[in-house]
């Protein structure tokens, strides 16, 4: 059977690769580790390149999109979001550092800039949609 030009539009095995802004992929992995049911999100018409962009999942989104679990595009070795509690413990587990508060602040800001650096270097060159169980390449634009 023939697909309608409406028809393969909304067809989401149209899609062959899928480009996502690194600083898209940050911001949704850091917000799903404050709890924020964040993602990245492709929404019809669909085609064979496609861009995911940062949402926030809403009870009302009903335009079919397909929603991308930013960790579904990390690497298993990627290293794994700083929390300040964790910052907290390699401060004070640290030798040659005593820990004050301005320290620990300075020391978190230092870690997560670290992270944000080397977290594009993590990137997989492909992921499954899981809502379609259908293979795409990741390209990763930016930094």
């Amino acid at each position: 059977m023939e697909h309608t030009d409406s028809a393969m539009d909304t067809d989401p095995t149209d899609i062959k690769s899928l480009a996502i802004s690194a600083t898209d992929l940050i911001a949704a992995i850091e917000a799903a580790a404050d709890g924020s049911e964040t993602v990245l999100r492709v929404t019809p018409p669909f085609s064979g390149r496609m861009r995911a962009r940062l949402h926030v999942v809403q009870p009302d989104d009903d335009d079919e999109p397909i929603h991308i679990e930013p960790d579904s595009l990390l690497a298993t070795d990627a290293p794994s979001y700083p929390t300040p509690d964790d910052t907290a413990d390699e401060l004070r587990d640290a030798d040659d550092e005593t820990y004050s508060v301005e320290r620990h602040r300075a020391y978190h800001e230092q870690r997560l800039a670290e992270w944000r650096e080397s977290l594009p270097d993590h990137v997989v060159d492909s992921t499954t949609l899981s809502d379609t169980a259908h293979d795409v390449t990741v390209s990763l634009l930016g930094p």
